[in-house]
């Protein structure tokens, strides 16, 4: 035999070391392109609250939508802090098998139980 022959089309090909090092590049890429924007359009409408409020007499009423923004922010980033910090991004792909290996275990007991 050969190895040509000894290679089945069922093993998994391995990965190169350019493309396990793209992969964080354009993850890292791309997670600048979307929250270095988001974060200047942030900043920049929370600026104009704060500017609204001095400027005017009547400035009061920018009081409320500002606290809105800023604790409703706050309180996004503190759930995603809080998920990285408990490995919510780790594996996504097993709650998926955890519910299908629960729901095997279900139909089994029901399938036990009824003999």
């Amino acid at each position: 035999m050969n190895d040509a022959d000894q290679s089945s089309p069922k093993t998994p090909q391995k990965r190169t070391a350019t493309s396990g090092r793209l992969k964080p590049a354009v993850l890292v890429v791309m997670s600048v392109l979307i929250l270095v924007p988001s974060m200047v359009g942030f900043i920049m409408k929370f600026l104009e609250f704060i500017r609204t409020f001095q400027d005017s007499t009547d400035g009061a009423f920018a009081i409320t939508p500002m606290l809105n923004y800023l604790l409703a922010s706050l309180g996004f980033f503190s759930l995603l802090v809080w998920a990285a910090a408990n490995g919510m991004f780790r594996d996504i792909e097993q709650p998926k098998h955890q519910m299908l290996a629960n729901d095997a275990r279900l139909n089994a007991e029901r399938a036990a139980s009824l003999r």
